[in-house]
C-alpha cells in the first residue's frame, strides 16, 4: 500500500538505502506512540521493533496475509504483545474509542477509500487519543503539482494504487480531526514522489 510501504521495492534505490532513508520518521512517529496503538497498514512490520516503553499493546491492522505473515518476524522483536488485524481500513474490527494512538506511516495514498478509513480511525480513537502519521502527498510548488497531476494515473496503476497528489492535511481535517503538530517538506529523492508531511492530530 503506496510508494514508500516495504511490500513495494522502489526503483530509486536499493532496499538498504531506503530503510536507512525512512527510519528517522519511522522513529519519529513511533516515538511518540502511547497506550493501546492501532498501526494502520503494517505492512511487513518495519516499524514494530521502534515503539518505546509507554506502549502496552500493539494492534497491526494489515489486510495483505502475505505481509502480516512477514511482520510476524519482526513482532518477535517489539517490546509489547501484538495482535494482527487482517482487515481494510475502511472497516476497523474495533470497539469505537478502544485506542490511545493510531499510527499511519505512507499509507493513505493508496487507501482507495481514504476518508472512510481516516473516520474510522477517528471512531476507534478515544477523545483525548492522538493520530501520529508520516505521509507523502501534494506538494505546495506549482511546477511539483503540475507533474504530480500529470503523472498520478499512470503512476497509481504501477505502485500498487499510491497517489502522488493527495492533500494530506486536508484530508485528515475534513475527517474530524485538529492538527497540532504539522512539520512537512521535500526527502531525497525525485519531488513528486518525496514531499513529506509528518505530524500528530487529535479528534475535534
Amino acid at each position: 500500500m503506496g510508494f514508500y510501504r516495504d511490500a513495494i521495492v522502489p526503483r530509486l534505490c536499493d532496499l538498504s538505502m531506503r530503510n536507512k532513508l525512512l527510519r528517522p520518521y519511522r522513529e519519529r512517529v513511533t516515538g511518540g506512540a502511547e497506550g493501546r496503538v492501532l498501526e494502520i497498514g503494517a505492512g511487513g512490520g518495519m516499524n514494530l521493533p521502534l515503539y518505546g516503553a509507554r506502549v502496552t499493546e500493539i494492534l497491526a491492522l494489515e489486510p495483505d496475509h502475505h505481509l502480516t505473515t512477514k511482520a510476524g518476524r519482526r513482532a518477535m522483536d517489539a517490546r509489547c504483545p501484538v495482535t494482527f488485524l487482517e482487515a481494510p481500513a475502511e472497516e476497523i474490527p474495533l470497539d469505537d474509542g478502544s485506542i490511545d494512538t493510531v499510527v499511519t506511516t505512507w499509507t493513505l495514498c493508496s487507501i482507495k477509500d481514504a476518508a472512510g478509513a481516516l473516520g474510522e480511525m477517528r471512531r476507534v480513537l478515544r477523545p483525548n487519543g492522538q493520530l501520529l502519521f508520516v505521509e507523502h502527498g501534494l506538494a505546495p510548488d506549482t511546477s511539483v503539482r503540475r507533474w504530480q497531476n500529470r503523472i498520478d494515473s499512470v503512476w497509481t496503476r504501477v505502485s500498487g494504487g499510491c497517489h502522488l497528489n493527495r492533500p494530506i492535511v486536508a484530508m485528515i481535517e475534513t475527517s474530524g480531526f485538529k492538527i497540532d503538530r504539522l512539520d512537512t517538506g521535500y526527502a531525497p529523492g525525485p519531488k513528486p514522489m518525496t514531499f513529506f508531511y509528518e505530524g500528530r492530530a487529535q479528534p475535534r
